[in-house]
């Protein structure tokens, strides 16, 4: 099993910018498509981008234009930069392949004034 340990949230102001990003642990393939999710207080986890393995990439409509996903396999990593940062995006943010991956622990986005 792949379990990905993931790291650079922090606290920031609106407008502000993060990298994210995580590495995998385990059976780790570049076949897999991956995506990166999120959790805000009280809602359900979301997909927020997703990368395949030939590097297509999609977005959640809400980070469109403002977020980048991109992935390293030499190194079994994978980024989210994180641009015009608003407060909608506080969240535990993880790194996931459904079906392949068990969810880490998260990294921590807060976007406050």
């Amino acid at each position: 099993q792949v379990q990905f340990v993931e790291s650079g949230g922090g606290s920031v102001q609106p407008g502000g910018s993060l990298r994210l990003s995580c590495v995998a642990h385990g059976s780790f393939s570049s076949i897999y498509d991956m995506g990166w999710y999120r959790q805000a207080p009280g809602k359900q986890r979301e997909l927020v981008a997703e990368i395949s393995s030939s590097d297509i990439t999609t977005y959640a409509d809400s980070v469109k234009g403002r977020f980048t996903i991109d992935r390293d396999n030499t190194k079994n990593m994978m980024y989210l930069q994180m641009n015009n940062l608003k407060p909608e995006d506080t969240a535990v943010y993880y790194c996931f392949i459904p079906g392949i991956s068990s969810w880490g622990q998260g990294t921590q986005v807060t976007i406050s004034t």
